[in-house]
């Protein structure tokens, strides 16, 4: 073991693969976009996965590089382990050498092992290599070629190289594609007395948290077919990924990754924030290990543009940071926000390697401060709606919570139900769990009937290495089909279809895919969307051509396009207008372009003013009636690029050459398809800017057509607001002396009201009724108001300890019956509003509910009211009894 840091170590990696003539390239994003089939980057290989499946050349044929993943969610799924282990996290490093067709086995294995023992000195002593052990029902045979190579690094040694199963030592990408056995290198971190116990070969793979994997080489040799055989690939390729967290636990002679450099400034200063010691409580330690993993998912994937959300990866990494601040709500007794005060000391740890999280540290801390405080709300929200299904089941006589209410409280309040459970257990009750799981396998079960799709194999008509957009010129072309599949779901059939050519723009970067038709002399095929998926540009139809090996006309849609163009370009525009009017700090987010209208979300910590609002606008449109022409550079390497001015997006990737688009002083990096001049564009109007997180606006508008549209409507609006006045000047002037009269109004309404209700309370006193501890008033008000009611119920409460108010009303043939209850009462558990509605208001024809001090019920059979007040009597008694 050697005293190399984290930083030194990820530098000796990619040093060494750049002396083997490896290309060092940056990490993809962690959040992915512009890929249907995958919201995170899940490993190192992921950024190169349409080399693997043929569909781009690279000239690069080896390549190293250190990733950031993610992994929480479908096959490799290790969120639930996090934190409760050493080893396993949500977000990881994962170092990696690729070769395409150019180097395999020997070279992977022999620069594997030169690099662990030599350059960075771990014991060759403590590692073992597994292989494949081969499987005869599908015709591959054992793994001697590697076994081979592994001998030349284990001369003479004995249960050094193990065989595997297919489940741990056969690589595939997914259910059909590119895929081939891999051999595992393992590490045995225990001490010599416990190696001298138990062999370390007994304990690999066995889930032992000292005796783990670091090294997974994988050899790319077959391509997996939808029948599930096996073909061997045109060209071989090597995807090695290693663990960056357990690499440093290894070399700095730790037992645990959270003991590494990479992670104890994070734990540090948890345990200076919650004031307690890591290494005191397994209990408090879990915590800090699952907040400081939580805590790098969450920051790395604001950093790459994904706030938190209710939407796909959204949802994910707000479930991530939520289950962090449970854990520090549960197990430090933090019920303020402190998450967020944790970015700065993990930008240091790894802002060097990755600078987006030192450049977007504070709109990081931001984001997750506003998160952590909404969930804290819904933390206490949760311990309410619990207290009052404890008061039910209570009143029932029952010590167990309904499984299926312990779900809603998890699936619409997202409140967890590991705290539902210590609520539960506090006051001596627990949670029917297996009515919990069945409930969650209902919901898994229809989310999967839901999801499931079967892909069919690629059927190749022609060899084509990758399509050739004409797009950018043209709206139509002559093309022949490559290839198609059929994609199969739960409720239809459709087909994928790939062009050698195509006008066709596949959704990406924010802009829609085209649809359009493919057409010949015998048959017109209707194109309904185009999007990209592995660097294929993909048209989806519903049916396939009768003889696909024809000729045909590809058309988009040339209005639809247009009317997005419109959108795009003015999204640009916008960008431009908002950094000179708001600030040069305003950066986009994400954006939606379609043929109605246009979304842009950017960084902005405020509402913009109606001032800023109109500055904008006015900006844009300034520049549309300019008529300014576009500029297009193609092919523009990306640092000459930034030396034009173009503007870089958030959480982007880009290649080594890229698109630049201007319009006059706006420019920016860009592969959509825009309007030839701004003039095309015609009219630019803002609908709506709203915030929809933390230091994130969003502003929604239209154009041309669609603007004239919508100002049109407003026109309308106004002509119509007028003559409901009479208006005889400005409509405003009239509106603001209406809403003035109406607040004065209101306000003798309420006051009436109050004397009203006064007068009814001080009639009903006299006609409590006693029952047991509490004095109980039942009546039947007639058609008085509910307000009045509430108004009078409200006094009791305030000016009454032992009172129990349940008053009948009616209007209109409805029904309505409202309890008060004291907070005396409500403290010994024994009766609350909520339990007495929901007994009595069946005899209204209805339901209701509401607090346990105030509830209220509508029905539609008002003639239920007295038998409703005298089971209320009854109810009461016996509840105090």
């Amino acid at each position: 073991m050697t005293n190399m840091t984290a930083q030194e170590i990820r530098s000796a990696f990619l040093n060494y693969f750049r002396s083997k003539k490896h290309r060092i390239v940056p990490s993809a994003p962690m959040v992915i976009k512009d890929d249907s089939t995958l919201m995170f980057t899940n490993a190192g290989m992921n950024q190169f996965k349409d080399i693997f499946l043929g569909n781009r050349n690279t000239a690069d044929p080896r390549i190293a590089n250190t990733q950031k993943c993610l992994r929480v969610s479908g096959k490799h799924n290790d969120l639930e382990e996090v934190g409760h282990d050493t080893y396993h996290h949500t977000m990881f490093e994962m170092l990696g050498n690729w070769s395409f067709g150019d180097y395999f086995k020997r070279e992977a294995i022999g620069w594997a092992w030169e690099f662990l023992t030599k350059v960075i000195g771990l014991q060759a002593g403590r590692l073992y290599a597994t292989i494949f052990e081969g499987n005869p029902e599908e015709g591959v045979a054992r793994d001697d070629e590697a076994y081979n190579y592994w001998l030349e690094c284990f001369p003479g040694s004995v249960n050094r190289i193990l065989e595997g199963s297919k489940k741990d030592n056969f690589w595939e990408m997914g259910d059909t594609g590119p895929c081939g056995p891999c051999s595992e290198i393992h590490i045995d971190l225990r001490s010599d007395d416990e190696r001298e116990k138990v062999p370390g070969h007994n304990l690999v793979n066995t889930g032992h948290p000292l005796v783990v994997e670091i090294w997974n080489l994988v050899f790319i040799q077959y391509n997996r077919k939808a029948d599930g055989s096996l073909e061997q690939l045109p060209a071989k390729h090597v995807d090695t990924g290693m663990g960056f967290e357990r690499l440093c636990m290894a070399v700095q002679g730790k037992k645990s990754n959270y003991d590494t450099d990479l992670f104890q400034p994070v734990i540090g200063e948890i345990s200076d924030i919650c004031g307690h010691e890591y290494g005191e409580s397994d209990s408090r330690d879990i915590a800090m290990r699952v907040i400081a993993d939580h805590l790098r998912a969450v920051s790395f994937s604001i950093a790459d543009g994904q706030i938190p959300s209710n939407n796909r990866a959204g949802y994910v990494i707000r479930r991530i940071l939520r289950r962090a601040v449970r854990y520090g709500y549960n197990n430090l007794g933090m019920e303020e926000p402190f998450i967020y005060r944790l970015v700065p000391v993990l930008a240091g740890v790894m802002g060097d390697t990755f600078p987006e999280l030192t450049s977007g540290r504070e709109h990081i801390s931001r984001v997750i401060h506003d998160e952590e405080t909404a969930f804290l709300r819904t933390l206490g929200k949760g311990q309410r709606l619990i207290d009052k299904e404890i008061a039910v089941i209570r009143r029932e006589g029952k010590d167990v919570l309904p499984g299926s209410v312990a779900f809603e409280l998890y699936d619409t309040y997202g409140f967890p139900l590991d705290l539902t459970q210590l609520i539960l257990k506090e006051k001596g009750l627990e949670a029917n769990i297996t009515e919990f799981e069945a409930c969650m396998k209902t919901q898994r079960e229809r989310s999967r009937e839901d999801a499931a799709v079967d892909t069919g194999d690629w059927v190749v008509i022609a060899e084509q290495e990758e399509t050739v957009f004409t797009g950018y010129d043209q709206t139509e072309d002559i093309v022949h089909i490559s290839k198609y599949r059929s994609i199969k779901s739960r409720n239809r059939e459709q087909f994928q279809l790939v062009l050698n050519r195509t006008p066709f723009y596949a959704e990406s970067g924010g802009q829609v895919g085209d649809s359009g038709t493919l057409s010949n002399s015998r048959e017109t095929i209707r194109i309904i969307d185009t999007i990209r998926e592995n660097n294929l540009i993909i048209h989806i139809t519903d049916r396939l051509p009768v003889e696909p090996e024809a000729e045909f006309t590809a058309r988009a849609d040339a209005a639809r396009r247009e009317l997005t163009e419109s959108n795009h370009s003015a999204t640009h525009l916008l960008h431009f207008a908002l950094r000179e009017v708001v600030g040069k700090h305003v950066e986009q987010k994400g954006s939606l372009v379609n043929p109605d209208r246009l979304r842009f979300d950017f960084s902005h910590t405020s509402r913009l003013s109606r001032e800023e609002i109109a500055a904008v606008e006015n900006m844009v449109n300034e520049m549309i009636a300019g008529n300014m022409n576009r500029d297009t550079h193609r092919d523009v390497p990306v640092e000459k690029a930034k030396e034009m001015g173009a503007m870089a997006l958030f959480g982007e990737k880009y290649g080594d050459s890229v698109r630049v688009i201007s319009f006059g002083p706006s420019v920016e990096l860009c592969g959509g398809t825009h309007v030839e001049n701004t003039g095309r564009i015609g009219l630019f109007k803002i609908v709506s800017e709203t915030a929809i997180a933390a230091g994130i606006r969003r502003i929604e508008a239209v154009t041309g057509k669609n603007a004239m549209e919508f100002i049109n409507r407003k026109l309308e609006t106004l002509d119509e607001v007028e003559q409901i006045l009479q208006s005889k000047g400005r409509v405003t002037d009239t509106a603001t002396r209406l809403v003035q009269e109406s607040a004065q109004m209101r306000k003798s309404i309420e006051k009436l009201q109050d004397q009203i209700a006064a007068s009814l309370a001080e009639k009903l006193r006299p006609h409590a009724i006693n029952a047991g501890e509490a004095s109980v008033i039942l009546y039947n008000a007639g058609s008085e108001s509910t307000e009045v009611i509430k108004s009078m119920a409200g006094l009791f409460r305030n000016s009454s300890e032992n009172t129990i108010l349940v008053i009948g009303s009616s209007s209109a043939g409805k029904a309505t019956l409202t309890v008060m209850v004291c907070d005396k009462l409500l403290q010994n558990g024994k009766v609350d509003a909520v339990g007495i509605i929901r007994e009595i208001s069946g005899e209204i024809g209805g339901s209701g509910g509401g607090q346990p001090f105030l509830s209220i019920a509508g029905g539609k059979d008002p003639g239920g009211i007295d038998r409703a007040l005298e089971k209320a009597a009854v109810f009461i008694r016996s509840m105090l009894a």
